[in-house]
């Protein structure tokens, strides 16, 4: 009876053209991979990590084998296994690196659930990661860049091409997915939301992330988007369900979102029992494995019985081979761990500028002053006016940067000069900023996003550290060159929700390059470095200097550019050393005034220079730090404890610090100037140090 209903399912399908014959391939090795780790190589503690696909497997692989655009990418999250097979991942480098060994995904340094696939001739499966829901953002960054790379670069190719993102049930309460939800349907964007809804996150129902249980029927009324829902255990309606959800983001090219019902026959992980769900529970979801619904679609009606055995032994076979290749990889070298923090020259196979040919143009680190002295604001403008000019794959994004020109007018007129395309306002989400920035570096574009005050960075975190550690955890296969630029600190007044520095932060996130100008001069020369880098950079303007008199300079020349991890010294002597940098840069110069001290801006914290502080050190003897950020674990400790370490017996005083007392940025300004260092402050904590 069963097969009669098969054959009648199979008879009245809707027309897809499905190569069922691949699916059972794929999906024979999908299982023959699971059961493979499942039955020993965990056991034999071979495989640290282990999540089974099965359930999930066969709508993964009919969705995989409809991405055939030129610049499609998808991107997945642990349990993706299938649809990465289904792009033509080798499963010797899957079983690699699920073993930690040499190449494969990372290289042995993520987890090897966590995939990526550098296709830079098909569809590219871009660099998963652990947290839930962290997929999406990033997603919505290269649909809305393939939606660029077509409008304004006239690329047909992209507007021919889609993104794809795959959730559970559970990641449709993240914030991730809510912010690319806005950013795909205001965006009009060529996106697939594909959620596999399996019931649970790990052990919590379906119902306690969403009402009712189906993310689905509530988005059912949200404008500009197309819903498909429908059981991804069945093969004729999952493979229906796929190709026609494909198909209207690839035609109508508007976001779409595809529910489809699956079980999970296996826990969470491996180590997960299940011990939550009821024997009834478990019954009805083995009912429903798919790999039984395709058995029964396609024998005999597409191949027989032997063509089926056989296809699975072929798939056993081929995971045995691939499990002998893999066990026969060594561990890579543990010092090799160091390596790929950062660009080291070579190059990257996704992300980026320089991945599509683009080079950085002559420059020069000897400023060529001309006309009369202008403020932070308008230098750091006139970079971005002239680099938007001559480069048409950057663009420039945040809250109010359009029409207003930012809250500090940083971008003002720049939206009027560049259109809506490459200078344009964001909802106000900072997950979504920095998470679309993600995906339009890999994307090939260089995005520069404003995070309008250092403390709205703070939904952002989980973006910003990914995107730092992706060069890291890729093992150089992807990373996502950008530009954050963010205010910091105080302005006539504090707070704490406008006046935060932190940097110590983003110094803390390695992959991110961090860089704190004083003044106009040297916002102009590393605000054009950093645009025409191959890494992260994160840019600190700070609100006082951003229109502060001290920090007026002449225009150093369109082609300046100062080198990062090269200091100033502001003010030269023998009695002591100041190390400081952004907003106090003045404060210091001005209280060392009268005496012999060296005062150095540092003018990147990531690198930061720390031959020219030795330098210094072992000439003056003494060392002062002053920074506006807390002193408990702020920038300035690590500072003091390699000079303490490398200078020890330069010293002829302890190490000093100077900086705001360990509270949040009061808002009376009889408070702030109390707590953030003074000129009498710092001109007396000299004087100590100097008769010490």
């Amino acid at each position: 009876m069963a097969k009669q209903q098969a054959a009648a399912a199979l008879r009245n399908a809707p027309d897809v053209n499905v190569d069922w014959t691949t699916v059972l391939r794929h999906m024979a090795l999908s299982r023959a991979l699971d059961e493979m780790e499942e039955t020993r190589l965990v056991p034999e503690k071979k495989v640290l990590y282990q999540f089974s696909a099965r359930g999930h497997d066969m709508a993964q692989i009919l969705l995989g084998m409809q991405l055939n655009g030129r610049h499609d990418a998808v991107c997945g999250y642990y349990r993706s296994r299938p649809l990465l097979i289904a792009l033509g991942v080798d499963p010797e480098d899957a079983l690699a690196s699920a073993m930690g060994r040499a190449g494969g995904y990372s290289d042995g340094r993520d987890i090897g659930v966590v995939f990526n696939h550098p296709n830079r001739n098909g569809t590219v499966a871009l660099p998963m990661c652990g947290g839930v829901g962290a997929q999406y953002t990033p997603t919505a960054g290269w649909a809305q860049a393939l939606d660029y790379h077509a409008k304004v670069l006239e690329s047909d190719a992209h507007g021919r091409s889609i993104a794809v993102v795959l959730g559970g049930d559970g990641s449709v309460a993240s914030n991730g997915f809510w912010s690319a939800l806005t950013i795909a349907t205001t965006q009009k964007l060529p996106m697939l939301f594909y959620v596999e809804d399996n019931g649970f996150g790990i052990s919590v129902a379906s119902t306690m992330q969403t009402p009712g249980g189906n993310i689905a029927a509530n988005l059912g009324s949200w404008p500009g988007l197309r819903i498909f829902s429908g059981d991804g255990t069945e093969p004729g309606e999952a493979a229906q369900l796929v190709a026609e959800a494909v198909a209207h983001v690839r035609e109508e090219r508007g976001p779409a979102m595809l529910r489809l019902t699956v079980p999970r026959l296996q826990g969470h992980s491996f180590q997960d029992t299940q011990a939550y769900k009821s024997a009834k529970v478990v019954a009805a979801e083995r009912a429903r494995d798919p790999w039984g619904k395709l058995h029964s679609y396609m024998v005999p009606h597409v191949v027989t019985q032997a063509d089926w055995d056989n296809a699975v032994k072929t798939a056993a076979d081929r995971a045995e081979a691939a499990r002998k290749a893999a066990e026969a990889r060594p561990v890579g070298d543990p010092s090799s761990v160091l390596r790929h923090v950062f660009y080291e020259g070579e190059m990257q196979q996704v992300g980026g500028l320089m991945t599509h040919g683009w080079t950085p143009p002559p420059a020069t680190d000897q400023p060529q002053p001309e006309g009369q002295r202008i403020n932070m604001v308008t230098a750091i403008r006139r970079v971005l006016d002239q680099e938007l000019a001559s480069n048409p794959r950057m663009v420039i994004f945040g809250e109010d940067i359009g029409p207003k020109g930012g809250v500090h007018a940083v971008t003002l007129g720049l939206q009027e000069k560049y259109g809506i395309d490459r200078v344009f306002d964001t909802s106000l989400s900072e997950e979504g900023i920095i998470g679309r920035a993600v995906g339009m570096a890999l994307a090939g574009l260089l995005p520069v996003p404003e995070i309008q005050f250092r403390k709205y960075a703070e939904p952002a975190t989980e973006q910003l550290n990914d995107c730092g550690s992706m060069r890291w955890r890729t093992n150089n296969r992807f990373a996502a060159p950008m530009v954050v630029r963010m205010p910091v600190g105080f302005f006539k007044c504090g707070d704490p929700w406008h006046s935060q520095t932190n940097e110590v932060a983003f110094i803390h996130s390695p992959g991110w390059q961090v860089v704190s100008p004083s003044n106009a001069e040297d916002a102009v020369g590393l605000l054009r470095t950093a645009l025409r880098g191959n890494d992260p950079v994160i840019f600190l303007e700070h609100r006082a200097m951003l229109d502060h008199s001290w920090a007026r300079r002449p225009w150093p020349g369109n082609d300046f550019a100062i080198p990062f991890g090269k200091a100033r010294l502001v003010a030269e002597g023998t009695q002591a050393t100041i190390v400081t940098w952004g907003g106090l840069v003045d404060r210091c110069q001005e209280a060392a005034a009268g005496m012999s001290v060296d005062v150095i801006d540092l003018r990147t914290l990531v690198p930061w220079d720390r031959t020219a502080v030795l330098a210094s050190v072992a000439k003056t003897h003494r060392c002062l730090i002053v920074h506006e950020d807390l002193q408990t674990a702020g920038f300035g400790a690590e500072i003091a404890a390699v000079v303490a370490s490398e200078a020890f017996t330069d010293l002829d005083a302890p190490v000093e610090r100077l900086t705001m007392p360990d509270i949040p940025s009061p808002h009376n300004p009889v408070y702030l100037e109390w707590a953030v260092p003074s000129v009498s402050a710092i001109r007396a904590r000299l004087n100590d140090l100097v008769e010490f």
